[in-house]
């Protein structure tokens, strides 16, 4: 399903005038094998060995330009770094509030909350996210081996 996955969206680029170097190639395929939700700097440090005269502003303009495509998410958590998300349709994370590792998770939509909101407000709703946060196996794992 990746290869189909890399192939649409190497077309998808193509098709809005995006040349595909070896890097975008690269930060593309990282992305959608990723489950993750890498920040730049993962990406890049994943890649440098592969391209060493390739630098972080590469991947963070390279990652605006699949973000601009619809390829990518960017998500933003308050925090200094954004991560990135290949799985662009709806979906929701849950995060460790250890590890920081953030997973998908899916449920239906919250149409109706979108509704009710923009009833209650007054508001034009564009969108809505939802996160949940805890303790992942790994970490609880590692709590149960430190006692």
């Amino acid at each position: 399903m990746s290869e189909v996955q890399l192939k649409d969206a190497l077309d998808a680029l193509k098709s809005t005038g995006v040349r595909i170097t070896p890097q975008r190639h690269a930060i593309l395929e990282y992305m959608i094998h990723s489950t993750m939700h890498p920040t730049a700097d993962d990406i890049y440090r994943a890649l440098e060995k592969t391209f060493p005269n390739m630098s972080v502003a590469t991947v963070y303009n390279n990652l605006r330009v699949f973000r601009k495509a619809g390829l990518v998410k960017e998500l933003t958590y308050g925090d200094s770094s954004s991560r990135f998300d290949f799985v662009t349709h709806d979906h929701y994370h849950i995060i460790c509030n250890d590890c920081g590792k953030i997973v998908d998770f899916h449920y239906p939509g919250l149409d109706e909350v979108e509704h009710l909101a923009s009833h209650v407000t007054g508001f034009q709703v564009d969108y809505h996210r939802l996160e949940i946060y805890g303790t992942c196996q790994d970490c609880l794992g590692k709590t149960a081996k430190a006692q």
